[in-house]
């Protein structure tokens, strides 16, 4: 069984190699864009079932961002939205014969923290002013400077590796229950896993929320 920590790369761009996680990524953008697409295009003053059920999407999205950040959750919609549908697609992409989760993979997991973390700053900046913002970093004494940005690092590192580590465990058991016992006996394995698969997206999006407000200075990072 291949290592967790490695990827095949499937063909190479220059000197990048491309591998099944990112060509999986790059599936899963292009039918959420299409599938955007195809349900936003007929939007009504007065909406149908598929309009309504849109709706009442992103009216939950926008009151869970509401409820932690506790103010105007629009200008954050659209990378926690985003984050969450992507993070729900992308965990479950792996009950599909044939293909991994991406974010079962490391280097998928890093590079959504990565996002999360320099959206985190770019927001702290946009909402308290770069020294406003920088100077929140010395407190409550200077002398906690060093710490403070150890711990900006250390939760976005934590933060990838919880996503990588209950994603990778669970193809990873319902892969070995496959091999010893067959296709049916997994089926109960699975449907917990499409749960899994849900409330792991939720709880990145809510901790990326958690930090934008610590960041935007909504809420107390203590």
């Amino acid at each position: 069984m291949q290592s967790p920590l490695t990827s095949v790369e499937v063909f190479r761009v220059g000197p990048f190699g491309i591998t099944t996680p990112v060509l999986t990524t790059w599936a899963i953008m292009a039918a959420m864009a299409l599938a955007s697409w195809l349900l936003t295009r007929r939007l009504q003053l007065h909406p149908d079932r598929r309009q309504a059920a849109l709706e009442l999407l992103v009216s939950g999205i926008l009151g869970q961002i509401e409820d932690v950040l506790r103010k105007d959750p629009r200008p954050y919609l659209p990378l926690l939205g985003t984050l969450f549908l992507f993070l729900v697609a992308a965990n479950l992409s792996g009950l599909i014969p044939g293909v991994q989760a991406p974010t079962a993979k490391l280097e998928t997991t890093a590079a959504l923290a990565l996002i999360v973390f320099v959206s985190v700053h770019a927001y702290g900046v946009r909402a308290r002013g770069l020294p406003g913002y920088l100077s929140g970093f010395a407190k409550p004494k200077l002398i906690m400077l060093p710490l403070n940005l150890l711990s900006e690092v250390t939760r976005h590192f934590s933060l990838m590796v919880r996503l990588f580590g209950n994603v990778m465990s669970g193809e990873f058991i319902i892969a070995m229950v496959i091999a010893l016992a067959g296709l049916l006996v997994p089926i109960p394995l699975m449907a917990l896993e499409i749960l899994v698969g849900i409330v792991q997206a939720y709880i990145f999006t809510i901790l990326a929320t958690v930090f934008i407000g610590a960041a935007v200075g909504t809420i107390d990072p203590e």
